[in-house]
């Protein structure tokens, strides 16, 4: 783990991107504050995939200083695929994955660290905002997440792992959804070491609204239309 590469796929995303690589920049530096004398000894860098955007992504992640890369895929799979081979091109070591519309917690860095040895890590989310979700949602959502040390919860917003591994391993696949699971799945059935960690935490958008059918934001809307046909869930204060 001494070069890190981070990788964020990002399609339209101009209303998050920045917030996403403020956070980054902020771990980043809370990373170096803590290493002192050390610091020399690593170095990350960071890399949005820019997936047929349309919008004002690019602009602002070249106003940030941050290197981008542009493809048309419409596929993340297929995306964080191209960013990490980038990374590992550039002779990173370690990479970390996350997502445009999420938020790494300030010592993301160090709890990485913190965790070696290990191979991968798959932390956990934590949602924004709750105000528009119903009671009911947040009742079954906070029932279904486990938010401790040793989960098995997997995020593409929230994973990281060697890159020897990825390679050994293939890869992502390329699947418009679930590329992270099915990737985690995988390495499993490998016996590759797997650190199960809620210490690693990521603030991720709780919005409705999805450019894939299956994924993370048609999780919380699916919770959603449950509640609305069936019987209201009473949540006592």
């Amino acid at each position: 783990m001494k070069k890190i590469g981070v990788v964020i796929p990002a399609c339209n995303e101009e209303a998050y991107i920045e917030h996403c690589l403020l956070a980054l920049k902020t771990a980043q530096l809370e990373f170096f504050q803590s290493l002192e004398s050390v610091e020399s000894l690593f170095e990350i860098k960071i890399l949005v995939v820019l997936d047929t955007c349309t919008d004002q992504t690019a602009q602002k992640v070249q106003k940030m200083a941050v290197e981008s890369i542009q493809c048309d895929f419409q596929c993340v799979g297929k995306t964080r695929h191209l960013g990490i081979q980038q990374l590992i091109a550039q002779g990173c070591d370690w990479i970390c994955c996350t997502d445009a519309d999420s938020r790494v917690q300030p010592d993301w860095f160090k709890v990485m660290l913190e965790h070696q040895p290990t191979e991968v890590i798959c932390g956990v989310v934590e949602l924004d905002e709750w105000d528009h979700l119903s009671p009911g949602t947040r009742f079954k959502y906070l029932s279904h997440y486990q938010d401790r040390m040793n989960h098995h919860h997997v995020h593409g917003a929230n994973l990281c792992f060697k890159s020897d591994v990825y390679i050994k391993n293939q890869g992502f696949e390329q699947l418009a959804c679930h590329e992270d699971v099915e990737f985690i799945q995988r390495l499993e059935q490998a016996n590759v070491q797997i650190t199960w960690s809620n210490r690693l935490r990521v603030l991720t958008s709780s919005r409705l609204s999805s450019k894939v059918t299956e994924g993370f934001a048609s999780f919380l809307q699916n919770l959603e239309t449950q509640e609305a046909v069936e019987k209201p869930i009473i949540v006592y204060k």
